[in-house]
């Protein structure tokens, strides 16, 4: 009775062991085969869906800069088409062009029925 650590259960294991292959017939690796195969199936698919998510997160954040920036870019031309659309505006344009159309005068009347 001693302090023996190399016993029938309790042997122990060397880099060569776990490195030449023979861990693979002990039996507890044996019974326990299809559980090790379902975790290594698991953590692939669990790091696959990270990797997915952290790329679709990176999109997503490019996709709002761009959104950003357009909607700055709407206010912008929305305010460039105001203020080329304003009646004084047109009156300018056209005179510069030589048009000879102009603002007339004369009241307009509505006729009702």
């Amino acid at each position: 009775m001693g302090t023996d650590t190399k016993g029938k259960k309790g042997k122990k294991k060397h880099l060569s062991y776990i490195l030449g292959g023979k861990i693979l017939t002990e039996d507890f690796i044996i019974k326990h085969s299809v559980l090790i195969l379902l975790t290594v199936c698991l953590f692939l698919v669990f790091i696959t869906n990270r990797y997915h998510c952290a790329k679709k997160l990176s999109e997503l954040h490019l996709l709002k800069t761009e959104l950003t920036e357009l909607k700055n870019e709407q206010v912008v031309l929305i305010q460039k088409l105001t203020i080329l659309s304003r009646q004084s505006s047109v009156e300018e344009a056209l005179r510069e062009k030589g048009s000879e159309l102009s603002k007339k005068n004369v009241t307009v009347y509505e006729i009702r029925k």
